[in-house]
């Protein structure tokens, strides 16, 4: 079964879907029993979009990365903001924090 998703992340995903980064990213993920909105399994990365929402969960989304980056994975977080930018600084953005 699939969460909805936000039309951010919608956004997101019609552009990594596509394997723009030459690699497959999954969406939706479970992750140590979480689940997280993108994974790139190749890398190890985890992809977060956050809105105002996460802005009054950052202790929590903070305990969550950091149990991530034990378990040998990188975490991103990105704005909603940064999603409607040009989709060369997303993917730029993106492949920066590639191994």
């Amino acid at each position: 079964m699939r969460c909805l998703q936000t039309a951010s992340e919608e956004r997101l995903w019609s552009l990594l879907r596509r394997e723009v980064l030459g690699v497959r990213v999954r969406r939706q993920h479970v992750l140590l029993g979480w689940i997280v909105d993108f994974y790139v399994p190749a890398w190890r990365l985890v992809i977060e979009v956050d809105g105002s929402v996460h802005d009054a969960r950052t202790e929590d989304d903070a305990r969550r990365d950091e149990a991530r980056v034990r378990a040998g994975a990188r975490v991103l977080r990105l704005r909603v903001e940064e999603i409607d930018a040009s989709p060369e600084v997303l993917l730029t953005r993106i492949r920066a924090h590639t191994p």
